[in-house]
């Protein structure tokens, strides 16, 4: 069997015992990454050398019997918004293009203690902004399911790293649906935690009272144990929380019996069938595990887009104020003073989603327009947690889409920048309460794409979320990414 038809899970066992070393590992997702990234474009940086050195370490204190964790040894990616130390984190933005930190985010810190191997730096719309991976500044990310159609965004590369055998696990953040929405285009396997329950230090911010770093895997079992090493409280992050249950593969093999899930009929208002097929497909499996499930109504839905924007514009336009040219990043050749130097740098630095983004912000916090948007965003997104705090009331996960849509073609949504927007309506509800949500690989739709289901808990239920995944994943069967097909075609031959 090859070494990339492991899953995480299955990868770190045999590490452990000796089977496979870690630079095996490491060697496996680097050819697979020269071999595949002139296609894909999923990363935008790494360095064979380094990483090997890297897991030549590992495989030596695994031989002396010091595994420092379930996950030691296993390859890792990394989205390029999350700091590293003396290696190139630029947003894929312009005006970070040479910025190398001289400091390690806490969750790559916490990847380090765990023995794992980073891969590399992977490729994602421009400062988190668009749901593409196509605003990035130096590369457009495709589908490995498809070449013409996009990888979903902002954590685009990190899902088709891990969706084209390019990583084994990957790191994504996730402000409006960044891991769920790509993770659903790729047939992977994505969850955005509890707000608080990742620290986001490190992590450079687009709207910090959104953002969460979070696991993108194969498997629910994968993210689950990724989560676990991530997790906790962090003094230099103020929002981060301390939490007692962390130990989130613990609840992968709870199972659902018992369990109640509703379906909110407005997540599927405006799906296409596909995907209400997933949505009712995902249902039918959840009640064979013993899951009773209902559809009901969730309220303010069509108030989550606008609070959304609106809220998470008003930060962005706070948070990229930093990038001015002066201290770090790009500055313009030609300029006259100051502030001429600002506006030029900021200008030809920014892309144009950005720019836009911070032109709204700017607009709802101005003198005169605050009450009348950003005061009543905010009062939006308290009855919208309002909202969801009855609902599970009644339930304890909520099930319904991803995406209204699979992954659609490569150049269509950025000419349309409002309907890009409204993509999100599935996902951005739960960064406005904070809620835990989750991505499952369905099943493959019509015109050959994957399409994920999504899972939403109330706050600190990731295990629920996680048993009733695994619950999918057990009535689902056997999971076939685009690239193993080549070798099981192989293998099929051979055996004939």
């Amino acid at each position: 069997m090859d070494i990339l038809e492991f899953s995480a899970t299955e990868l770190a066992e045999k590490i452990r015992k000796r089977e496979i070393g870690a630079v095996e590992a490491a060697k496996a997702s680097l050819d697979q990454m020269e071999k595949e990234e002139k296609r894909i474009h999923a990363y935008l940086y790494w360095d064979r050398k380094a990483v090997l050195e890297q897991a030549e370490n590992e495989d030596r204190d695994i031989r002396k019997g010091k595994i420092k964790s379930l996950l030691a040894g296993v390859p890792v990616a990394i989205k390029d918004n999350i700091c590293t130390k003396e290696i190139p984190t630029t947003c894929a933005s312009k005006i970070l293009e040479n910025f190398v930190p001289f400091y390690d985010a806490a969750a790559v810190r916490k990847l380090k203690e765990a023995g794992m191997v980073l891969l590399g730096k992977t490729n994602m719309d421009e400062f988190a902004m668009g749901s593409t991976t196509e605003t990035s500044a130096f590369a457009v990310t495709r589908n490995p399911w498809n070449l013409s159609h996009v990888p979903g965004g902002s954590s685009g590369g990190s899902c088709a790293a891990v969706a084209a055998g390019e990583g084994f696990l990957a790191l994504g953040s996730d402000t409006g649906g960044s891991i769920r929405q790509p993770a659903s285009y790729c047939g992977v396997t994505g969850i955005k935690p509890t707000y608080g329950t990742v620290s986001r230090y490190g992590l450079v911010a687009y709207a910090s009272s959104l953002d969460q770093i979070g696991p993108i895997g194969r498997t629910a079992a994968d993210c689950a144990l990724l989560l676990s090493i991530l997790s906790g409280k962090d003094r230099r992050d103020a929002t981060s929380l301390e939490r007692k249950d962390l130990d989130f593969s613990g609840t992968v093999d709870a199972g659902v019996r018992g369990l109640k899930i509703g379906i909110p009929e407005e997540y599927l208002n405006g799906a296409d069938e596909d995907v209400k097929e997933a949505v009712h497909q995902a249902a039918v499996w959840l009640e064979r595990q013993g899951a009773a499930v209902e559809t009901f109504h969730l309220k303010l839905t069509e108030y989550t887009i606008p609070a959304y924007y609106i809220i998470a514009s008003a930060e962005a336009s706070s948070n990229l104020e930093r990038f001015d040219g002066v201290k770090y990043g790009y500055r313009a050749r030609e300029y006259e003073g100051l502030h001429d130097m600002y506006k030029k740098s900021r200008s030809e630095g920014f892309g144009p989603e950005v720019r836009r983004r911070i032109l709204l912000g700017s607009f709802v916090l101005s003198s005169g327009y605050y009450d009348a948007y950003y005061l009543k965003a905010m009062k939006a997104r308290a009855l919208i947690r309002q909202e969801f705090s009855r609902a599970f009331g009644r339930y304890d996960v909520l099930l319904g889409p991803a995406s209204p849509t699979a992954a659609p073609k490569t150049g269509t949504s950025l000419t349309d920048p409002l309907n890009m927007y409204l993509s999100d309506i599935d996902t951005v509800a739960v960064n406005l309460a904070g809620l835990p949500g989750m991505t499952v690989p369905c099943t493959v739709g019509r015109n050959g794409l994957p399409i994920g289901v999504q899972l939403i808990g109330d706050c600190f239920c990731e295990g629920k979320l996680f048993a009733a995944a695994a619950a999918m994943e057990r009535e689902r069967g056997e999971w076939k990414l685009p690239f193993l097909a080549g070798s099981r075609k192989k293998e099929k031959e051979a055996a004939e």
